[in-house]
């Protein structure tokens, strides 16, 4: 009898162990998705007419190690594109990029005339006021979703230079 309840205490430690392992490793990953600072995710309004829209946000890395964003997606709209503005002698226009690297400790601006998450096929308009979800795929960290607020003027820090979507 006491060989069984040692055997049994035995295998139930055992399990508690693995169980806890996976439970570490789990929130391990989970972590690393949260390691990346994002703030003042923000979307211009626009006319009810408009198609298409761009999100706007500091993505900053406070890890020593480099992180890259590789694509985005939203329920707000059928696409999502990273793009970029590129000028061309006194032109500028946009293009798609296939990710953005952000630098160890480093910080990169989406904002209006750089780079931003183009939306396109909008479901419905983007109107002052609104919020929506928005994830960001990072190609180590996984997803990160965040809240989009559509606001008619860009937040404090973000300026409203060249153009507009």
């Amino acid at each position: 009898m006491l060989l069984r309840l040692v055997a049994t205490f035995l295998l139930g430690t055992a399990s508690l162990t693995a169980v806890a392992n996976d439970h570490t490793h789990a929130h391990s990953h989970a972590s690393e998705a949260q390691t990346m600072d994002i703030t003042q995710v923000w979307s211009r309004a626009m006319p009810p007419s408009a198609p298409t829209g761009a999100v706007y946000f500091s993505l900053r890395n406070p890890t020593g190690q480099a992180a890259r964003l590789t694509g985005a997606h939203t329920t707000r709209a059928e696409r999502a594109e990273l793009h970029t503005h590129v000028h061309e002698g006194d032109m500028m226009r946009m293009e798609q990029i296939e990710a953005v690297d952000v630098p160890a400790n480093g910080q990169v601006e989406f904002e209006p005339g750089g780079h931003h998450v183009m939306l396109f096929k909008l479901s419905k308009p983007l109107a002052a006021g609104d919020h929506f979800p928005l994830t960001l795929i990072f190609e180590k960290a996984g997803e990160v979703t965040v809240e989009v607020s559509v606001q008619e003027q860009p937040p404090q820090g973000h300026g409203d230079s060249h153009m507009h979507h």
